[in-house]
């Protein structure tokens, strides 16, 4: 086995030589990331919306059944699609299993619970007052929501931030149900797994410096979106 310092200088290399698959596997966990959580995000924002600003029948269960799915493990989800994707089961006719689809379904699973329970909160902040008083105005219910969300705008970018980190980073599912097919569902933390199962730990630090930077960059981001809104207040 080559030495730390030597696995680390052939990540690098790889990293900014361009090498084609590696930076495939990184566009494919990026894209497929980015669409799960594009999709997610209206429907979880409108739900954290609607649990802090309308009382209705069954809501406090919602909000703990929903509180109680942040702690899901990622394979459990992985395992659920598996049997309703898979042949013998009640979607297998979509043929989505190993494919990009249902990857992305799988991480749009996981990032909702975190995206409704933290613009649950969020919109939670804000005084029911202010709906009242808007629509008193005459302001119509799509701007209303449109200005309380600009009012919370900093928190909701948080959790934009904390659920994309989820996402990008989990492996259960995305093996699961994603095949880990080179080229098509190979996404960064499953080619880190295969990698070093093999000894080819070059890539996987590789890979793992990507996943090391984009974590420097999310929680700097959100000490900035922190920063920002303390500033905000104390005005």
């Amino acid at each position: 086995m080559e030495s730390l310092g030597q696995i680390t200088l052939d990540a690098l290399a790889l990293l900014f030589s361009g090498d084609q698959e590696l930076w495939q596997i990184i566009g494919v966990s990026f894209r497929t990331s980015l669409l799960a959580l594009l999709l997610a995000t209206p429907f979880a924002f409108l739900l954290g919306w609607t649990l802090a600003f309308w009382r209705f029948p069954g809501q406090g269960m919602l909000v703990s059944l929903n509180n109680t799915l942040l702690a899901v493990p990622t394979v459990v989800i992985g395992l659920l699609l598996l049997m309703l994707f898979s042949r013998a089961g009640p979607l297998g006719d979509w043929r989505w299993l190993f494919s990009q689809p249902i990857m992305i379904l799988g991480q749009m699973l996981m990032c909702l619970p975190i995206l409704i329970a933290m613009s649950h909160t969020a919109y939670h902040s804000v005084s029911r007052h202010a709906w009242e008083s808007l629509r008193t105005l005459g302001v119509a219910p799509w701007r209303c929501l449109w200005l309380i969300t600009l009012e919370v705008r900093f928190a909701l970018l948080a959790a934009l931030v904390t659920a994309f980190g989820r996402i990008i980073a989990e492996v259960g599912c995305a093996m699961m149900v994603g095949g880990n097919i080179a080229g098509y569902t190979r996404t960064i933390t499953t080619s880190i797994a295969l990698e070093t199962s093999k000894g080819a730990y070059a890539q996987g630090v590789a890979l793992g410096l990507v996943l090391l930077v984009l974590a420097l960059m999310l929680n700097l981001l959100l000490g900035l979106v922190r920063g920002q809104t303390t500033q905000e207040q104390q005005a």
